[in-house]
């Protein structure tokens, strides 16, 4: 009895993890080859002949899930561990996160999830960015000059100028700008529809008669003009067009402002937002050229991508930037939608139509499919305008079927546009209480060079330390590089 228990100690291991203790058999740590604990022998730094184990400065309370993966088989998350910890982890014993099991898959794949919503919002650049000194003119690819002290005149003013007029939030003059923005904005929107009233338009003068002298005669009498107003050609009042002008001068000066201080014009040129407020300004110039030269009524329409404007509020408000990306993280339910709507409107278009054919009806509004078409699409999405009715029994029925069909139809997405939503905003509002500065933590590089030297005691005496570095799982020389860390 005491040689098996000698023979059975020759066989287990101790492990050290976090100064958390934890013995196993060895040929447990050969189930899963090619991993880190597969490879342990006693000639790495790792181990220590006095304690005769094994120490690795790691997560304890993950480790215990990836010992019992190798007892087991079967990988389960730890509920208590961030996910990017997790999988940090099991990257460093050389395990796939893959490898989780169906019970924890859902839990491990909402961390993912979440680490997508982040670099999504970062992408958005919700926050504001309070970067000072070498970050703000690293953006711009200054930072050399400002360890030099070499900076130009303009090269300081840039990124002012930039942060005045592209960061609402950064200072007082900023929100003192872009107060005076989203007043100019506001005022170009309501005179855009205001000049649209018909009793804000002068209408047109027509005069009707001959008062050519060449074709009067002397003795005649010079007969009352004659004046007609023609009410369905008329002008705007040509106080929205010196308002217009003056809101268009700031866009104007705030678009070349942002164009000549941006960090990257290309970028810049390629923001939807910027494109607008471009393409917005050059129709006003237009209009105004070609109301000189008579030819307003071909090109008004074209104003009415001033319209567009509104999506410049965006650059002000965080929350209309989070509904715009929900609907473009929602793509592929909207997608869905649009797919079964456009499938029901036709199959009930068509059946609608041969239903009122059907029987005797007089009064038949569906004269042709493309007639359906409309009533279906104002059935299914609950609108009902009433000018497009079934009258047969059988028209009816197939129409509150139509209408029960869209109103599940539409309902069945909004729960995951919602949820993205509700998803994006606790995040970004989660994000806005964060403190913006935090303390650096040195990496194992920069700690590296001061310890390497110091003295390691082991069985023999004390001895340099050596292998103190982190290296990779497989080396070169296909000896495992397993080290202290």
């Amino acid at each position: 009895m005491p040689r098996q228990t000698v023979m059975d100690s020759e066989y287990r291991i101790i492990l050290n993890v976090g100064g958390v203790r934890h013995e196993t058999y060895k040929h447990t740590l050969k189930k899963i080859p090619a991993t880190r604990l597969s490879r342990l022998t006693t000639s790495l730094a790792n181990y220590d002949p006095v304690l005769n184990e094994y120490f690795f400065d790691r997560h304890p309370g993950v480790f215990a899930q990836i010992l019992n993966y190798y007892r087991t088989g079967k990988l389960h998350y730890p509920l208590d561990v961030c996910g990017p910890l997790f999988e940090e982890e099991l990257k460093y014993w050389g395990l796939d996160s893959n490898e989780c099991e169906p019970c924890c898959w859902m839990t491990l794949s909402g961390t993912r999830d979440t680490q997508d919503v982040l670099k999504t919002l970062d992408e958005l650049d919700i926050e504001v960015d309070q970067t000072e000194g070498p970050e703000l003119y690293k953006r711009f690819g200054w930072e050399d000059d400002y360890h030099n002290d070499s900076l130009s005149a303009w090269q300081r003013l840039k990124p002012r100028i930039w942060r005045l007029f592209d960061e609402p939030n950064s200072s007082r003059y900023a929100q003192f700008i872009a107060a005076i923005s989203v007043f100019f904005l506001i005022t170009a929107i309501i005179v855009f529809c205001l000049k649209t009233h018909p009793g804000l338009r002068i209408p047109e003068l027509q005069l009707f008669g001959n008062f050519s002298r060449n074709h009067r005669s002397i003795s005649s009498r010079i007969q009352p003009a004659q004046i007609n107003i023609d009410k369905q050609n008329s002008r705007p009042h040509p106080t929205f067009m010196y308002i217009e002008t003056i809101c268009n001068i700031w866009f104007t000066i705030e678009i070349l402002a942002r164009f000549a201080s941006c960090p990257c014009r290309i970028e810049y040129l390629r923001a939807p937002v910027n494109i607008i407020d471009i393409v917005a300004t050059l129709t006003f110039y237009i209009d105004l050229l070609s109301s000189m030269f008579g030819a307003t009524a071909d090109l008004e329409f074209f104003s009415i991508i001033r319209i567009m404007r509104l999506f410049k509020l965006t650059h002000h408000n965080s929350g209309l930037k989070i509904l715009m990306h929900t609907f473009r993280a929602s793509a592929k339910e909207l997608m869905l939608l649009v797919f079964f709507l456009v499938l029901g409107v036709v199959v009930f278009a068509s059946l609608v139509y041969y239903a009122e054919r059907v029987e005797s009806n007089v009064d038949n509004q569906f004269v042709s499919i493309p007639v359906g078409l409309w009533w279906a699409i104002v059935t299914m999405t609950t609108i009902g305008y009433g000018d497009i009715t079934p009258h047969t029994y059988l028209g009816r029925l197939i129409g509150s079927v139509c209408a029960l069909a869209g109103v599940l139809t539409i309902a069945l997405p909004v729960p995951v546009i919602v949820s993205n939503f509700a998803m994006f905003y606790s995040h970004t509002q989660a994000r806005s209480k964060m403190p913006k500065k935090r303390r650096g933590v040195l990496s194992i590089d920069q700690v590296a060079p001061h310890v390497k030297n110091a003295p390691f005691r082991n069985s023999n005496g004390p001895t340099p330390r050596k292998n103190m570095e982190h290296t990779p799982l497989v080396s070169n020389n296909h000896t495992p590089p397993h080290t202290l860390i």
